[in-house]
This record gives C-alpha cells, sequence and structure tokens, in this order.
C-alpha cells in the first residue's frame, strides 16, 4: 500500500513539479516538505490542506482514504452503464437484480 509520502510525491510528479516547487508553492521550506515526501514526519492539518490545494487533489486522496480520481472515473463509468440498462429492465427484473446485488454485497464484505 502507498503512503501518504509516495502519494504526494507521485501527485507532484503527475503535475511535472519538483519536490522543491511544491515545497515553494505550498511555503515550506525543502527539507520540511522532504520530510512528508519520506514519510519522516506527517504535516498538520492546515499543511495538509496547502498541499492538496498546491496539487490539486482532495485531502482524502492525499491520505489514502479515497481512490485516485482516474479509478473513481472508470468506477462512475460502469455505475453509468449499469444505470443505462437498468432502464430497460420491467420492475420483476429490477427485484431479482436487487436480491443478487444485496448477496455480492454481503459476501464481499463478510
Amino acid at each position: 500500500m502507498e503512503g501518504f509520502g509516495a502519494r504526494l510525491v507521485t501527485r507532484a510528479r503527475e503535475l511535472g513539479l519538483s519536490n522543491a516547487e511544491v515545497a515553494r508553492r505550498a511555503g515550506l521550506s525543502e527539507r520540511r516538505f522532504g520530510n512528508y515526501a519520506t514519510d519522516t514526519r506527517e504535516p498538520d492539518l492546515q499543511t495538509l490542506a496547502v498541499l492538496a490545494k498546491v496539487l490539486a487533489i482532495s485531502a482524502d486522496e492525499l491520505l489514502g482514504m479515497t481512490a485516485p480520481i482516474e479509478d473513481r472515473q472508470a468506477r462512475d463509468g460502469i455505475i453509468a452503464r449499469i444505470n443505462a440498462a437498468l432502464g430497460t429492465l420491467e420492475e420483476d427484473d429490477l427485484e431479482i437484480l436487487a436480491v443478487q446485488v444485496r448477496a455480492v454485497s454481503q459476501h464481499r464484505h463478510k
């Protein structure tokens, strides 16, 4: 599992930013940012918010609490396709699917 520092550095690279540039934009010393990037230290809430803003990413995503945007977009696309197909089904078929989806969900969350 990728840690906070790795997510921080990965996002900076995605934006074409060096650690030094992210630190400058966030108003941090390079050393302080380096401590976050190597998981030596953790930022306080205010610093986390600033880093998220500089990197144009949610704090939740930086913390690993939500999936990356690309993953969410793929999931949203699948859900949209399912919803489109559901719109063509009769109520009896929808009830059968509801039971099946509930069963799969319960099985996965044991």
